[in-house]
């Protein structure tokens, strides 16, 4: 042991200012919010927001806490310890998540023994002025005094967000621009913990829970299509992944997606396409837990290919390889072990392979039907609509081509006229 030793205390700020900064966005930090509900038993999540004045509300009727439990929550690393299939990881998400959105987080809660139920505010406010990591108990407010009453029969946990300078800066934080915003934030924050926490809003994670966003409960988005008759599954594979002291089984699951010819109607293919779209939707979608973590592209084994954006992957592990994946502390990104890469080459390859034929398939049948549409219409320089439609099917950009034609008939009808891509 050294002869002399220092205690060297960070600056509360300073450090609580920065890690504000940690890589979270508005539904991100909702998301992670959710993740300790569910890790709590919950069934039922409530998400509530507010324009005026500007507040988020996430109520759930999970286990509680105490108010030793409470208290431990919000330190910034807690010293909880997280058992297998706990969603979270760190004990930074509910400070980190709430913080990088609001400068006040308030959390009311009560366990089945407890009445009444514990309040506690962390606020960056009283944290900058003291310049210690102080929570303290607020008193009464009308946002706290809502959600005591909500639970003073039931157990459960209220997280109030309030001055959102981050979604709600300055000036815009009332009036009809605070009402935008909020529509805005409301819709991405659905589309976002509809994927996420698809399977456990429709039970296929073996547990189910219902997250409601202003009353209105969330339809889970499914990314392998199960339900069109026209997906086809190939066969999951396991493969058994070690490194250091930790050791589990990762599971990959494969399917391919019905062309958009083939698709229960054209409504349900855009659907499908997803929030990033049909090109970048494709490729591995990563679960620690049954939670969705990372999703868009093939974790760096292959490069976006329109001619592949059909076929989609699960991979999944349990919170026992969370070192082996690296995982973020946002749950947000995660790294694929290069051992685990290699022995995923082939089957993703397989899989690409058939995603791509399916897809070459489909847009030579669809060209054939144009073909003949265009024979038949008249009126339009067939030799230079077979020279496109051609070029088109031979080189895979058969879908770009009717998107270049959409614009075309809107912008220039007459040239999509003679050229017979009006029919496309």
């Amino acid at each position: 042991m050294p002869a002399r030793q220092y205690t060297v205390t960070p600056s509360a700020a300073r450090l609580a200012t920065s890690l504000r900064d940690i890589g979270y966005d508005f539904a991100t930090a909702v998301a992670d919010i959710v993740d300790n509900s569910i890790a709590a038993g919950a069934t039922d999540i409530d998400i509530r927001f507010s324009a005026d004045p500007c507040r988020v509300v996430i109520s759930d009727n999970g286990s509680g806490m105490t108010a030793n439990a409470l208290n431990e929550a919000l330190r910034f690393g807690s010293r909880r310890e997280y058992s297998d299939g706990d969603l979270g990881r760190y004990g930074l998400g509910l400070k980190t998540a709430s913080l990088s959105q609001c400068r006040s987080l308030t959390v009311v809660t009560r366990d089945a023994r407890m009445v009444p139920p514990s309040v506690r505010q962390l606020n960056l406010d009283i944290i900058d002025e003291w310049d210690e990591w102080l929570i303290v108990d607020p008193g009464h407010s009308d946002s706290i005094d809502e959600a005591e009453a909500e639970l003073t029969s039931r157990a459960g946990t209220i997280v109030i967000w309030e001055n959102l300078d981050r979604a709600f800066p300055g000036r815009y934080s009332a009036g009809a621009w605070a009402k935008r915003r909020v529509d805005i934030l409301k819709a991405k924050t659905e589309e976002h913990l509809a994927l996420v926490f698809q399977r456990f809003i429709d039970g296929s994670a073996g547990r189910r829970a219902t997250i409601r966003l202003d009353d209105l409960p969330l339809h889970a988005w499914n990314p392998f299509a199960t339900a069109e008759p026209g997906t086809y599954e190939l066969d999951a594979q396991s493969f058994d992944v070690s490194e250091a002291a930790h050791a589990g089984t990762v599971t990959l699951r494969r399917w391919i997606l019905p062309a958009r010819s083939s698709f229960s109607s054209p409504a349900e293919f855009e659907r499908m396409g997803g929030p990033l779209k049909w090109n970048r939707q494709q490729g591995i979608y990563i679960y620690r837990a049954n939670r969705l973590v990372q999703w868009g592209g093939w974790a760096g084994m292959r490069a976006i290919d329109e001619h592949t954006k059909l076929a989609r992957c699960s991979l999944d592990f349990t919170t026992a390889l969370d070192p082996v994946f690296s995982i973020n502390v946002a749950k947000m990104r995660v790294s694929v072990p290069t051992s685990l890469k290699r022995r995923l080459e082939k089957p993703l390859h397989e899989i690409c392979q058939m995603a791509n034929e399916r897809y070459r398939r489909s847009s030579q049948d669809e060209a054939r039907k144009t073909r003949k549409a265009w024979v038949a219409g008249g009126g339009t320089d067939e030799s230079a609509a077979l020279a496109l439609l051609s070029a088109a099917v031979q080189t895979g950009h058969y879908q770009p081509l009717t998107e270049m034609a959409a614009v075309l008939v809107a912008q220039a009808p007459n040239v999509a006229r003679r050229l017979g891509l009006d029919r496309l």
